[in-house]
């Protein structure tokens, strides 16, 4: 299997606002970038979205190494994803059970990372990691202006 990088980032002008995402794969000596923006949305959509389209630009199935800096995508994704699964799409809330918020990317994003050999990884943003700082001005750039 094809060893690939991948780092991914979303942004909201407010939140819930103008959004975007970026994602930055790499394989070897190739290299691609790719972003995208929604006029109404919200940070946490983003920063899934990011992780959806990169994992959806593969074309093989891949070892994966998946770089984020939202603990929301990271610990949802290895963490929380299973319970929610068993609950019927539902997380606890003290004593009740509340559907999972973004539950349709949460379905997609579970389904692509089937299709491949991933792990992820939590990285501080802001905090000088290329990867990172690419995929921020990315995502930023693809915000919807107007």
């Amino acid at each position: 299997m094809k060893q690939v990088t991948i780092y991914t980032d979303g942004a909201c002008s407010g939140n819930p606002g103008p959004g975007g995402w970026g994602a930055v794969l790499q394989s070897g000596d190739h290299r691609k970038e790719i972003s995208g923006g929604e006029k109404q949305t919200t940070n946490n959509r983003m920063e899934l979205t990011a992780a959806i389209e990169a994992l959806r630009a593969l074309k093989t199935r891949s070892h994966v190494d998946l770089f984020t800096d939202s603990t929301y995508v990271k610990k949802g994704i290895t963490e929380w994803i299973n319970d929610w699964k068993a609950n019927g799409w539902k997380r606890r809330s003290g004593k009740r059970f509340l559907p999972v918020k973004n539950a349709d990317l949460w379905r997609e994003l579970d389904s692509l990372v089937a299709n491949h050999d991933i792990t992820f990884h939590w990285v501080e943003g802001h905090a000088g990691n290329e990867g990172n700082e690419r995929c921020d001005e990315l995502a930023r750039r693809a915000i919807p202006q107007g």
